[in-house]
């Protein structure tokens, strides 16, 4: 990926200059550190980023800008690169299987968190990690809907088994804490309620006080015209059904968003390369590269076409079906998504809320896969 050494007015500025061929991202650093701080303001504790949902060096720097002073992460490498770019922030270690060379190397990092979902783990960590000053926290799930994807069919521990893991790593020194994570795009507040009050109990029924209680991610993007995310909504549940469920002495909360916070700071530029009889828009970009996650999550219709001038395309609206470029007939997005009728061959889709899951997932499959990330001070004109 090439990163444009210069800073556009917007992605239409860029269009009518440069007229690329291949994929354009456009990042807006404002906008990013503009939606960091509505979690900063809003979010009642400790707010965390989520480093996989797109971990491009220029979007850790304008968080640390913004004021982030912590980072979920989920690999040596993600450790790595933080340890560089924010030395002085902390790092929690929240990927709940690890192997033991990488559980050594993120002590030998000075990692003090990391969290745990199973009993073979939670020896491991035992036996590999000082327990002084170091906090374990216990991932639990729970069987509650609302989001993209569960998140749960692969981490977390029952409630029964929270509380003994729970016991157990305030028996062996360990800082105890809890978390937890709803569900990607999650979009029904009532999944933070739910897990909260679960957190209380498996507290109550361990007889341990969790020091901090982890609300994971799962924190919506704006994907679609009429379901604009109320983070503010969310934040409020979350500060109440704590202060309930804990009594008016719940712990110090964190909360580690990815999408949420990265999503809308980017719009991704994907050229009409063949207009199939009318009827099949294929795309220079596709379910292989920058649009990966659209299959799993649904589509965003937040999508604008416009020539190669730059001007939007205003014509009538109709269905059209939407191919990437690979010679593999998966590559497609989901369903039908309305479009301009007066769509052309060379002009672009420009795809809104596109941060998270598009930069990180890309491949290059079929020999496709190039992208470019140009800087822009705004999205729209």
């Amino acid at each position: 990926m090439g990163l444009s050494k210069t800073i556009w007015a917007s992605p239409s500025e860029y269009l009518r200059v440069v007229k690329p061929v291949d994929p354009v991202m456009f990042f807006a650093p404002s906008v990013l550190q503009d939606t960091a701080r509505v979690f900063l303001d809003g979010f009642p504790g400790m707010v965390t980023y989520a480093v996989k949902s797109n971990p491009d060096e220029m979007v850790i720097q304008n968080l640390v800008a913004a004021g982030v002073q912590g980072f979920d992460v989920a690999s040596p490498a993600e450790i790595a690169m933080i340890a560089r770019l924010a030395p002085a922030a902390a790092m929690h270690y929240h990927n709940p299987v690890r192997a033991r060379h990488e559980i050594a190397y993120a002590v030998s990092m000075g990692v003090k968190s990391y969290s745990v979902d199973s009993r073979s783990e939670l020896a491991k960590l035992i036996e590999l990690v000082p327990a002084e000053g170091t906090e374990i926290s216990v991932r639990f799930k729970l069987p509650v809907a609302g989001a993209a994807y569960n998140f749960g069919a692969k981490f977390g521990a029952t409630v029964e088994l929270a509380v003994e893991l729970l016991r157990k790593v305030a028996d062996a020194g360990f800082i105890p804490s809890l978390t937890f994570h709803p569900g990607t795009q999650c979009t029904d507040p009532m999944a933070w309620d739910a897990y909260l009050r679960a957190a209380a109990d498996i507290c109550r029924m361990s007889e341990v006080k969790a020091r901090r209680l982890n609300v994971g991610g799962g924190f919506p993007s704006h994907r679609l015209h009429g379901e604009v995310p109320q983070l503010e909504a969310i934040f409020a549940l979350i500060a109440r059904v704590a202060d309930e469920a804990f009594d008016g002495a719940p712990p110090a909360l964190v909360c580690e968003p990815g999408r949420g916070i990265v999503a809308e700071s980017f719009v991704l530029a994907a050229c009409i390369k063949g207009l199939r009889d009318d009827e099949h828009v294929f795309l220079n970009d596709g379910t292989y590269g920058s649009l990966d996650e659209l299959p799993i999550t649904g589509i965003i219709d937040r999508i604008i076409a416009v020539s190669p001038a730059g001007e939007a395309r205003k014509g009538e609206i109709r269905p059209r079906v939407i191919f990437g470029p690979t010679c593999d007939s998966v590559d497609r997005l989901p369903g039908e998504v309305d479009l301009p009728a007066d769509l052309q061959e060379g002009d672009y889709l420009l795809f809104s809320g596109m941060g998270a899951y598009s930069t990180a997932t890309n491949t290059q499959f079929n020999g496709f896969g190039a992208l470019s990330i140009a800087t822009v001070m705004r999205l729209t004109d």
